[in-house]
């Protein structure tokens, strides 16, 4: 089957976070890079555990993903166009294994990364997605399954979700990021360096096309 440019937007998106929560729950101190509802359990954990400086510890990333979140929502006041906010986390992405912080500060840089995108894009071809979690993605797989297999006659009919396909595929990458990232810790220093080369890809095909002296439309 054929991927068009958003789910392949999509894909990729997906395939980033993954490799970042991967790479951060093993290098970093187990603590997720993308994943803050992840985060938000095992702080809880820890706490009921009497483990409060790690409660903090996991609970931390929450706070510099809120504000890559709202610095992206800037960008695109500002730019009106995600390729700022894309742009800003691949080089992110690509620097923070060079920079002298611990791994602490590190995990929080790549949440911060990862808030970017999160709000970046969060539409694909007219479809609502989120990048950078999946739980509420397999919920709306299993509604557009159903949905599929047993179309509604109601008077009031349920909203209308995403074809299951394209769902599907943004879990797949996120499952293939976490393959990816893992395996590039055994690869390279600098695993971090392959999503921020993925979003390049993203942000070109987040480029209009201009055609024939014509004026490229934004998306």
């Amino acid at each position: 089957m054929a991927i068009d440019k958003p789910a392949l937007q999509a894909l990729l998106l997906t395939v980033t976070a993954g490799i970042a929560d991967a790479v951060g729950y093993i290098i970093m101190g187990g603590v997720f890079a993308a994943n803050m509802t992840g985060n938000t359990v095992l702080s809880g954990i820890a706490a009921a555990e009497g483990f409060y400086d790690l409660a903090a510890q996991r609970l931390a990333p929450l706070a510099t993903f809120f504000v890559g979140a709202m610095l992206a929502r800037l960008l695109l006041r500002l730019v009106q166009r995600p390729i700022a906010p894309l742009l800003l986390e691949a080089a992110i992405l690509a620097v923070v294994g060079l920079l002298p912080v611990g791994r602490e500060s590190a995990i929080m840089i790549v949440a911060a990364a990862m808030g970017l995108q999160a709000s970046a894009i969060t539409h694909f071809g007219g479809t609502a997605l989120s990048t950078v979690v999946v739980t509420s993605t397999l919920a709306r797989i299993a509604d557009a399954t159903l949905d599929r297999l047993w179309p509604t006659t109601a008077q009031r009919p349920l909203p209308s979700v995403a074809v299951p396909s394209l769902l599907a595929l943004t879990w797949i990458g996120y499952l293939a990021g976490a393959v990816l990232g893992t395996m590039l810790l055994h690869l390279t220093a600098w695993p971090l360096l392959v999503p921020a080369l993925l979003l390049l890809v993203v942000i070109a095909l987040s480029r209009p096309i201009h055609i024939g002296g014509t004026s490229p439309s934004r998306p």
